[in-house]
């Protein structure tokens, strides 16, 4: 990322830490911190789906530079899977295709398929995704009812700790590289048990060195004037200033 020491000393660009809520996209976020804060240039750190939840990273002005580096570092997500089920989009919101059985798995077992897919490995993306196939997003062949074969991607699991077990459901947290579908993870781990799962939540708690505890409210933007918002933002001179001496 190359600036002018005049374009990273501007004191409206800028990062601010959102917690996103359900049925917002991360696209009307932006929407809505560009409309309502009269800004130009308004852009995210990696997109949410519309019903996840948690950490959402906007950059404004000469900070979108920045976004393209953001979104790839590691993120971390806390979920929940449901055993039993497999849909079409790997998580709540598609049409369940194939029912299975899952009583007869054990928390031992559950325990062992989390471990398992600790690690480097290659992930096959939902065709309900913004990966491009022929120039075509694969949501879009979706909603024709087209499937294509989807190439492989190498993907890290970081680290996989188990929250909760209440058969059906697993709750962990997971950490890992960039281009890591969560719903298609839950939707892997739901075969190795032989059986079918889903992701029901999605919960992303931390994304490029940064906390969710941090992020603000979309209902507390909604009362924000300009000034509420360059006073809360995390000044591009700051966020250079801190990477320069992290690294």
């Amino acid at each position: 990322m190359k600036l002018s020491a005049e374009k990273i000393s501007d004191p409206c660009s800028g990062l601010l830490l959102v917690n996103k809520p359900k049925e917002w996209t991360s696209h009307d976020v932006v929407n809505f911190a560009r409309r309502r804060f009269k800004f130009k240039k308004v852009g995210h750190c990696g997109t949410l789906d519309p019903n996840a939840t948690g950490l959402l990273i906007l950059v404004v002005g000469h900070a979108t530079k920045a976004s393209e580096m953001l979104a790839g570092e590691d993120k971390t997500y806390r979920t929940v899977m449901k055993l039993g089920a497999e849909t079409d989009s790997h998580d709540g919101d598609g049409e369940i295709i194939k029912e299975s059985p899952w009583n007869d798995i054990t928390e031992e077992a559950v325990d062992e398929m989390l471990e398992s897919f600790i690690g480097p490995q290659e992930q096959i993306p939902p065709m309900v995704s913004a990966v491009k196939k022929g120039g075509k997003k694969l949501y879009e062949l979706a909603r024709k009812g087209i499937t294509v074969e989807r190439d492989p991607r190498p993907i890290t699991i970081h680290s996989i700790e188990k929250n909760r077990i209440d058969l059906p459901e697993v709750e962990f947290t997971v950490r890992c590289s960039k281009g890591t579908y969560i719903r298609t993870l839950c939707h892997d781990m739901g075969i190795k048990l032989d059986s079918s799962a889903f992701m029901s939540e999605l919960v992303r708690t931390e994304s490029g060195g940064f906390s969710l505890n941090d992020a603000y409210d979309l209902e507390d933007m909604k009362s924000w004037e300009r000034e509420n918002f360059l006073e809360n933002m995390i000044k591009l001179r700051d966020f250079i200033m801190e990477r320069s001496l992290e690294q």
